[in-house]
Order: C-alpha cells, then sequence, then structure tokens
C-alpha cells in the first residue's frame, strides 16, 4: 500500500492548524507546527512533500519562508495561504518562492483537499523523476552504448539512398545538388507542396553533413502564435510571463552544434520574421526575459510549401529574411510529376504498413500499382502513405487488389487536367485548387479536418482558399453535398 503524502501546515493559529489539519485528514499525514523555526525543525528530521504556509506569521512572512524552504528542500511542494489583503506582497515574491499555488481565505474545505492532493501528485513525480535520474546516472556506460547504436541506426535510415527514386526522378537531380551541398554550413531553404518530404530531405543533409552526430530539431512555425513560437525557438527565463515557474530552454540553444528545422517558415509573422532574421544574423538569441543574449552555433535549413519570392513581393515576407534563409534552394517537386518513384515509394510504405499493422499482405497486384500510378496524389507522399495504411487494414487477400483502393483512385479518377495558360506553374496551380476542393468536399466544409488531410496548418489552408477564391460559396457546396450523401 502506498504511503500517504506528508504535509507540514504551518500556522501560528492552533484554530487554522487544527481546521486544516481535519480538511485533510482523507488526503494526507498532516504535520503542524507554529513557527518558521518549528518547521525547519520537521523538515531536517523527515521528508515533507507539501508545505502549507500561511502568509502572516510573527517570525517571518510565509513567502520568506517559502523562499527559504525552497533553496533548502526544492522538491517540497509550496502553498501559499493568506486573505486578498497580502496578495500584492504574494504576487511579488511567487516566483522567488517557487509557490505552487496562492489559497485565499476563506477557503472550503473540498477546495483545499483538491489543491493539496494536486500538489502531491506533484511532488510525487517529482521523486519519481529523481529516482528514475539516478537509475539512468547508474547505467549510463549501457544508456551511451545504446545511444551511439541508436544513432548510428538513425544515421543510416536518414541517408539519401533511404530517398526512394526511380533512376528517371526528377528526384534524382535535387539529391545530388543535397549531397554536394550537404558538407558546407549554408542556410538551405526547401520549397514543396505538403507532403512531398521536404523533412525527409533536410534530414538527409544534416546526417551527410559535419554536424550529423549533433541534433536535429524540428519546429513547425504555423502551429504555435508569435508569443509561444518566440518562447519555444529561443528559449525564457523563469518569470518572463505568467506561467513562466523555470527557465526554459528554446530549441535554438538545444540545436546547437546541429541543425534546426523551420517548417512552414513562410506562415510567420512580420513582427516574428523581425526577430527570426536577427538570430539569424547575429547568430544568437535572446530568450524572452533575458538581459543578455545566447550565442549558438545552429545550421537553419527551412521549408515552405509556399511562394515566397511571390510574398516577398507582395510585402507579406521580408526580403533580408528570405535572402538569409535561401543561402541555397532546393524544390521537391510533387508526386504526380514523378510517378516513376510511386511504384518504389509505395513498396517501401508497404513494409512500414505491414510492420505496423502486423498484416502478412504479400505485395501489390499489377493492376494495383498501375491505378497507384496513375493517380495524380494531391496530398503527395502523405496521401499515398493513408491509402496504402488503409489498403492493408481493410485487405483479406494476400495480395493488395484494385478492390483494396479508394473509389477515388480505383476509378482512374486523377485530378482534374489544369485550365488556365498551359504553363506548368497555371496547371499546378489547377491541379492544387481542385486539391482543396475535394478535401473540403469530402469533409462537408470542415477546414481543420480538410487542413489535417493536406498535411497544412488551418492558417495555410485558410490563405490557400483566399488564394484560389474559394470563399463561403464553395464550403456552402461541400456542406450541402456532405448532407446529400448521408441522406
Amino acid at each position: 500500500m502506498t504511503a500517504p503524502p506528508v504535509v507540514l501546515v504551518v500556522d501560528d493559529e492552533v484554530r487554522s492548524q487544527e481546521a486544516i489539519a481535519r480538511a485533510l485528514a482523507d488526503e494526507a499525514r498532516v504535520l503542524t507546527v507554529s513557527s518558521a523555526a518549528e518547521a525547519r525543525g520537521v523538515m531536517e528530521r523527515e521528508p515533507v512533500d507539501v508545505i502549507l504556509c500561511d502568509q502572516r506569521m510573527p517570525e517571518m512572512t510565509g513567502v520568506e519562508f517559502l523562499r527559504l524552504a525552497r533553496e533548502h528542500w526544492p522538491d517540497a511542494v509550496r502553498i501559499i495561504v493568506s486573505a486578498y489583503a497580502d496578495a500584492d506582497d504574494i504576487i511579488a515574491g511567487v516566483n522567488e518562492a517557487g509557490i505552487h499555488q496562492y489559497v485565499v481565505k476563506p477557503w472550503h474545505p473540498e477546495a483545499l483537499a483538491l489543491t493539496v492532493r494536486g500538489a502531491a501528485e506533484l511532488a510525487r513525480l517529482a521523486r519519481d523523476n529523481r529516482l528514475l535520474d539516478a537509475e539512468l546516472r547508474a547505467a549510463a556506460p549501457l544508456v551511451r552504448a545504446r545511444v551511439d547504436a541508436k544513432r548510428a541506426a538513425v544515421r543510416k535510415a536518414f541517408t539519401f539512398e533511404r530517398i526512394a527514386r526511380a533512376p528517371g526522378s526528377p528526384l534524382n537531380a535535387l539529391v545530388a545538388t543535397a549531397e554536394r551541398i550537404a558538407a558546407y554550413d549554408i542556410p538551405i531553404l526547401i520549397t514543396g507542396e505538403s507532403g512531398t518530404g521536404k523533412e525527409l530531405v533536410a534530414r538527409a543533409i544534416h546526417y551527410a553533413s559535419p554536424r550529423g552526430n549533433g541534433p536535429f530539431v524540428v519546429e513547425n512555425c504555423a502551429a504555435l502564435p508569435d508569443p509561444l513560437l518566440e518562447s519555444e525557438l529561443f528559449g525564457a527565463k523563469r518569470g518572463a510571463y505568467t506561467g513562466a515557474y523555470e527557465d526554459r530552454t528554446g530549441l535554438f540553444a538545444q540545436a546547437d552544434g546541429g541543425t534546426i528545422f523551420l517548417d512552414e517558415v513562410g506562415e510567420t509573422s512580420p513582427a516574428f520574421q523581425v526577430k527570426l532574421l536577427r538570430a539569424l544574423q547575429e547568430g544568437e538569441i535572446r530568450p524572452v526575459g533575458a538581459s543578455r543574449p545566447v550565442t549558438v552555433n545552429v545550421r537553419v535549413i527551412a521549408a515552405t510549401n509556399r511562394d515566397l519570392e511571390a510574398d516577398v513581393r507582395a510585402g507579406r515576407f521580408r526580403e533580408d529574411l528570405y535572402y538569409r534563409l535561401c543561402g541555397m534552394a532546393l524544390h521537391v517537386p510533387p508526386l504526380r510529376e514523378r510517378p516513376m518513384d510511386i511504384p518504389l515509394i509505395a513498396a517501401r510504405l508497404l513494409d512500414e504498413a505491414r510492420a505496423a499493422l502486423g498484416k502478412p499482405v504479400a505485395g501489390f497486384a499489377p493492376a494495383t500499382l498501375a491505378a497507384l500510378s496513375a493517380y495524380a496524389w494531391p496530398g503527395n507522399v502523405r496521401e499515398l502513405a493513408n491509402e496504402i495504411y488503409r489498403m492493408v487494414a481493410l485487405a483479406d487477400a494476400a495480395a493488395l487488389g484494385p478492390e483494396t483502393l479508394s473509389p477515388r483512385i480505383r476509378g482512374g479518377a486523377p485530378v482534374a487536367p489544369a485550365a488556365g495558360d498551359g504553363s506548368l506553374r497555371s496547371r499546378i496551380e489547377s491541379l492544387e485548387a481542385e486539391a482543396l476542393r475535394e478535401a473540403l468536399a469530402r469533409h462537408g466544409g470542415n477546414k481543420t479536418k480538410a487542413a489535417a488531410e493536406l498535411g497544412l496548418s488551418r492558417v495555410g489552408l485558410r490563405a490557400k482558399l483566399a488564394r484560389y477564391g474559394l470563399g463561403r460559396e464553395d464550403r456552402r457546396k461541400a456542406r450541402k453535398s456532405r448532407l446529400v450523401a448521408v441522406k
């Protein structure tokens, strides 16, 4: 049976001690003292999980005692109890004392018990982490050996040779260029539609470079608002903002000596672009709330599915940042422009699906491969992977026949031929617009689900809908078609 948590109540009023002890009788083993000196004596004799301290005490204030407790017994979770009149003094010392929660008088017994229960769980997790750290230190030699073996396996898994492509594939020229520039510490901008494998190319560049033994850190710049993205990339100091109870190491610092991959960099705001530009120019970052910058040694590989040159001309993306990111540009062609790669990619994805789902499927029937190669794949490799996992999950036979394909693929329904001026760019834009319409139709106009299928953020999807003039009328038709299908 697990021992109950130990709660130390520090209060110079005996009635308050008794009331708190009654409220926590079912939650913990409660120890009560009347002064900070008595509390120190107790904590020197036995471990305490939670300290519940009153703010108004004759010897010293509760905040002062909890600040002292943080220095000597940092694992004990600290809670302050007081009236509203003390709020300003307590708030001013919250970060220095590391106060977990502020309980206001008069408190409700159930609310107090719930607060202490959460604090005790936090203390238990901290204790478990401590034990785990000790075990890891004891097993350090074995762990290092395993880490080295895993790193070698990762490097082998992300070589350029692992990028599936046929002899006549457009990817061959890209890979040849990427292999040549991998050894040189210059920033790279990888462009291409969502799901084409831009991160795979970035990883291959990293592991083929002199930084290959260093970390490879990934951040999707469209996934977070500016304040969180700044904290995520550059870090933050304790007390820099509400909830910043400890220093946070940013991804740039975590990638020191290695590579940081900034995906969907084209979705960043102009305000954040200024901060990112400074980091790239100076080779240093300033954590949120810090007074001094921190120097980092990081190679930056960025990726986008947008036309950044057009965004620069339109004033949506800073020109100076573009040239900082684009020391070398690599474009990953969409799957529809390299159908000769589809059988190779499909075979590799089939191996992954068999292992993940535990189904011994033999392979593809010839007609199935022909249908897969004929489809235009607006979602690129990500859509192909989803289709193959679906086929394996539903398969009843040894080989995947055409009957296992989704109707849109089985019917030989590639994206409609492009209209417009006939140029490659016009045709690609028409294909992309049609893919957006189809995704919205499949999900009844639900932009969140459509964005997830296409591998876009909601911000990215909205931008593309606006770019192609797909407004409310298209989404209304999509919802209507979904209702008709249900009926």
